[in-house]
């Protein structure tokens, strides 16, 4: 059974696309701002 349509998602407040929880990301999912590497290097420009 595939769960992927099931996962929490957030806004990237940088590219404003949404992005899914990544198992990478279980530990501190409430830290995570960013969709990735580029946009939290890019963020002066997006907030």
């Amino acid at each position: 059974m595939h769960q992927k349509p099931h996962l929490p998602t957030k806004t990237c407040p940088v590219c404003e696309r949404p992005f899914a929880w990544r198992k990478k990301w279980a530990k501190d999912w409430d830290s995570v701002r960013y969709c990735s590497e580029r946009c939290r290097r890019n963020r002066k420009a997006g907030s």
